[in-house]
C-alpha cells in the first residue's frame, strides 16, 4: 500500500530529480541556493525584532513575570503581579477551541455550488409510477423524426458518482413530483463522501492537538500557524502471528501546528496570499533528522553527512527569555531550515538537475527547499496544483498593515501595568498602615539603649524636660482608593479585549445581570464582540484547511465518488451563536412551519439537522436522510394498520356524569321539589281502566327484568 500511495504522489507531483552523483555533493553550482535561502532567512528574521519585542511582553504578562525594562524604587517593597492577563487569554482561548470543535465535529462543510458544473444538480425515480416513458416516446408524439420531440425524458445525465448505480433506473431530471418519487442529488453524494473523507484525514492527523496549539498562540500572541496538508508516511502498528513486529507504512496528508517563533515570512507581505516565500526554523534530535530519509524525496546520504560534522543549533535572543532559566551548556540539536516559495530558475538549472518541459520558459519555480549545515537535503519543485504554500496564519485581531496578528496580552499591556501598579500601592500601604510608625526622644532616655520594641520591653529614662519619651505614630490607610483604581483598570481590560469579567466566571453581577434572562442577554453580548475574532478563524484558518485538503484529494485521490464542483464552507461563526438560544430559534420557526398552509414552504428535514447540531448532536447519526425518513414513514403506517383499534366510548345521557360512581348523576342536578298528588310525575295517580278493569295498553306497567332465580 505503501509504495502504491508513494507512487500515485510521484506520477502527479512536479519534482525535481534526487542527485544521483555522490560527487554532486562538493559540486559549488549548489552553494548559489544555500546562500539564496539564507540572505532570504537573515532579511525576515531582522525584520521580526519589534514582533519579538512585543511577544516577549505578552508572554511575560501571561506568565505572571516582571521583564527586565521594569525598575523598581527603594520604597517600592511589594512586587506581586496580578495575573488578569492570563484570565483573559484562557477565555480567548477557550472561546476558540468551542468554536473549532463545535458539535464534536470541525465547523466545515463541503457543499455543492450554487450550479454545479458537469453533473445534473437533481434526478428522480419514482417506482410506483405506472409508466415511464421510453426513450423515444413523447406525449406530443415525433415531429418530423428530427432528434427527441418536446416532452421526451432526457436520455443522458450527468450523474458523476451516480451514474453507475441509476443508469438502469428509469430516472428523470428535477426533483421527484409524486408522494412516492425519490430524488438523488449526484452532485450532493460527492460533496458529502468528500466532506467524510476530509473529516477522517483530520482525525487521522491528531488535528485536534495542533488546532488547540495554534488557537493558543493566536488568542496569546496575535498569530497562530498551521502547516499543511503535507505528505508524510505514517505508521500503522501490525504484529504478525509469530509475533514479530509488521507496521503497515501509508503516505498520508498531515497537519503540524508551527510556532510563531520558528515562522518567518515574507518581510514585504501583510498575510499568507501576499507572500512569495516562508521559511520554517526546525530544531532537531539526531533522532529526528535520521527520521527525515524516511520521508519522500530526502537525499538519505547528504543527511548522513550532516550527521557526521555535529550539532549546529545556535539560541536566539528570545530563547532565554522564554526559559525559565538560562541554558549555560550547548544545545545538541541540528539547525534545519525549511524553505517553501520562489527561486530564481537559474539557481536550480544545473547538471543532474531535470526542470519540467511546462517550467522551462519560466524565470522563477515555485520549490521546496530543506538546508542543515549549508547543505540542501531536499529540493523539489513546489507539487501542489494549484501551486500554493501549505502554511495558514490565523490573526486574532487584524492588522492590515502587519502580517502578524493582536492578540488578547498586547491588547490590555496597559491597563495590565495599571492594575500591578495600584495593587502593589495597596499592598505597600496596608504594610505600612497596620504598623506603627515610632518616634523616640532619645534626650528622655539613658544613652546606649537598644530601641528594639517587643512585648514587655523596658526603657530607663533619665532626667531631662518632662514629656513623654517615645511616641506611636498611625499611618494613614489610603488602600481603598487604590483598590477602586485597580477596579477601574480592570473593567478598562474588559473594554480593551471585549472578554468581560462575567464571561470567564466573575461574581458580583448586579442588576439585570442576575436574572437567566439578563445573563443570556450579556452572554449574547459578550459573543458579538468575538464574531470578528471567529470570523477571521473562518477566512484564515478553518476555509484555507479545508480547500488544502480539498486540493490535495482532488489531485492525489482519484475515487471518482468524491469528485464534482464543489466549494468548501466555514461553518465557525454559525457554532458561535449560543445553542439555547440558536435551539429556540428553530423550535419557534417549526412551530410556525407546522401550519398547514406554511408546511409545504419548509425544509422540515433541515431545520431537524440543525436542531440537532444546536443540541450538541451529530446530525448524520441522529437523523434519517430523505429516503431513510420515507421508509420510516411507510414501517410506521403498516404497524399502525396492525394494531386493534381501541373501543369507541358508550354515549352518557347528558347531565350524568360518568365518573359518579355513587348513582346520583353528579353535582349538576339539583334538588328540585317532590310533586304534589295529581301533578305530573305523582306515582299514586289513578290509573285509567280499559275494558276489562286492566289497566289501558297505553299505561301499561314496565316489564321487570327476570330476578337471578329465573335465570338459572
Amino acid at each position: 500500500m505503501a509504495d502504491e500511495d508513494t507512487s500515485l504522489i510521484e506520477a502527479n507531483s512536479t519534482i525535481l530529480e534526487d542527485i544521483k552523483d555522490d560527487s554532486f555533493l562538493e559540486d559549488v553550482g549548489i552553494s548559489p541556493i544555500v546562500d539564496y535561502i539564507y540572505h532570504k532567512y537573515q532579511l525576515a528574521k531582522d525584520y521580526r525584532k519589534t514582533d519579538e519585542q512585543r511577544w516577549l511582553r505578552s508572554y511575560t504578562n501571561y506568565r505572571g513575570l516582571y521583564g527586565q525594562d521594569v525598575q523598581f524604587t527603594e520604597a517600592e517593597k511589594s512586587r506581586v503581579f496580578i495575573k488578569v492577563t492570563k484570565t483573559k487569554t484562557l477565555a480567548a482561548y477557550g472561546q476558540v477551541v468551542d468554536v473549532l470543535f463545535a458539535g464534536q465535529k470541525f465547523p466545515l462543510s463541503i457543499e455543492p455550488t450554487r450550479i454545479p458544473e458537469g453533473v445534473t444538480e437533481n434526478v428522480s425515480f419514482d417506482p410506483k409510477k405506472p409508466e415511464q416513458l421510453k426513450e423515444t416516446e413523447s406525449p406530443y408524439g415525433n415531429r418530423d423524426d428530427e432528434g427527441l420531440p418536446a416532452g421526451a425524458t432526457l436520455t443522458s445525465l450527468e450523474l458523476g458518482p451516480l451514474e453507475e448505480k441509476l443508469e438502469d433506473m428509469p430516472i428523470e431530471e428535477g426533483v421527484g413530483k409524486t408522494p412516492t418519487a425519490a430524488t438523488f442529488s449526484p452532485a450532493m453524494v460527492a460533496a458529502k463522501k468528500m466532506e467524510k473523507k476530509i473529516m477522517d484525514q483530520l482525525e487521522e492527523s491528531n488535528a485536534s492537538k495542533h488546532l488547540r496549539s495554534t488557537a493558543f498562540e493566536m488568542s496569546l500572541f496575535g498569530t497562530g500557524i498551521i502547516k499543511g496538508p503535507f505528505v508524510t508516511n505514517k505508521e500503522y502498528p501490525n504484529w504478525e502471528e509469530d509475533g514479530s513486529y509488521s507496521p503497515t507504512i501509508k503516505v498520508m496528508p498531515q497537519i503540524n501546528h508551527v510556532s510563531i517563533w520558528n515562522m518567518y515570512p515574507d518581510p514585504d507581505a501583510n498575510n499568507m496570499d501576499e507572500v512569495q516565500y516562508v521559511v520554517e526554523r526546525h530544531k532537531l534530535s539526531r533522532t529526528q533528522l535520521r527520521a527525515l530519509k524516511a520521508r519522500p524525496f530526502f537525499r538519505n546520504k547528504v543527511i548522513d553527512e550532516c550527521i557526521s560534522m555535529g550539532e549546529s543549533y545556535t539560541k536566539e535572543s528570545w530563547e532565554d527569555d522564554l526559559a525559565d532559566y538560562e541554558i549555560q551548556h550547548s544545545i545538541e540539536r541540528f539547525e534545519v531550515l525549511e524553505y517553501w516559495g520562489i527561486i530564481d530558475k537559474d539557481l536550480v538549472d544545473i547538471k543532474d538537475l531535470d526542470i519540467p518541459k511546462e517550467l522551462e520558459d519560466a524565470d522563477q519555480l515555485q520549490a521546496n527547499v530543506w538546508l542543515c549545515n549549508n547543505k540542501v537535503i531536499r529540493l523539489v519543485l513546489n507539487p501542489f496544483k494549484p501551486v500554493r504554500i501549505p502554511y495558514m496564519a490565523v490573526p486574532y485581531e487584524l492588522n492590515p498593515y502587519s502580517f502578524f496578528g493582536v492578540g488578547i496580552a498586547e491588547n490590555m499591556d496597559d491597563t495590565q501595568t495599571l492594575m500591578n501598579g495600584f495593587m502593589r500601592m495597596a499592598v505597600d500601604n496596608a504594610v505600612l498602615s497596620g504598623n506603627l510608625i515610632i518616634e523616640v526622644d532619645e534626650t528622655n532616655l539613658v544613652p546606649g539603649q537598644d530601641l528594639s520594641l517587643y512585648p514587655g520591653k523596658i526603657f530607663r529614662r533619665q532626667g531631662g524636660a518632662p514629656g513623654q519619651a517615645i511616641f506611636g505614630t498611625k499611618f494613614p490607610n489610603v488602600s481603598n482608593e487604590n483598590m477602586q483604581l485597580f477596579d477601574k483598570a480592570r473593567q478598562l481590560s474588559d473594554e480593551s479585549t471585549g472578554f468581560p469579567s462575567f464571561a470567564h466566571g466573575q461574581t458580583g453581577v448586579s442588576g439585570t445581570g442576575r436574572t437567566a434572562s439578563g445573563i443570556s442577554m450579556l452572554m449574547n453580548a459578550a459573543a458579538g464582540a468575538v464574531k470578528s475574532v471567529i470570523k477571521n478563524v473562518d477566512d484564515y484558518l478553518l476555509r484555507p484547511l479545508g480547500q488544502g485538503f480539498f486540493q490535495f484529494n482532488m489531485q492525489f485521490d482519484f475515487d471518482p465518488d468524491i469528485r464534482g464542483d464543489l466549494e468548501v464552507k466555514a461553518r465557525g461563526v454559525e457554532s458561535l451563536m449560543a445553542n439555547e438560544v440558536r435551539s429556540q430559534r428553530l423550535m419557534q420557526f417549526l412551530g410556525i412551519a407546522s401550519n398547514p398552509a406554511l408546511a409545504p414552504f419548509a425544509k422540515f428535514h433541515y431545520v431537524i439537522a440543525e436542531i440537532a447540531k444546536s443540541l450538541g448532536l451529530d446530525p448524520e447519526k441522529v437523523t434519517n436522510s430523505m429516503e431513510e425518513a420515507a421508509i420510516q414513514a411507510e414501517l410506521l403506517k403498516q404497524f399502525q394498520a396492525t394494531q386493534p383499534q381501541p373501543q369507541q366510548p358508550q354515549q352518557v345521557p347528558a347531565g350524568m356524569n360518568p365518573q359518579d360512581t355513587a348513582g346520583t348523576g353528579g353535582g349538576t342536578i339539583g334538588t328540585g321539589q317532590a310533586p304534589a298528588p295529581q301533578e305530573q310525575g305523582f306515582t299514586g295517580n289513578a290509573q285509567p281502566q280499559g275494558p276489562q278493569g286492566t289497566p289501558s295498553e297505553a299505561q301499561a306497567p314496565t316489564q321487570q327484568p327476570p330476578s337471578m332465580a329465573t335465570l338459572q
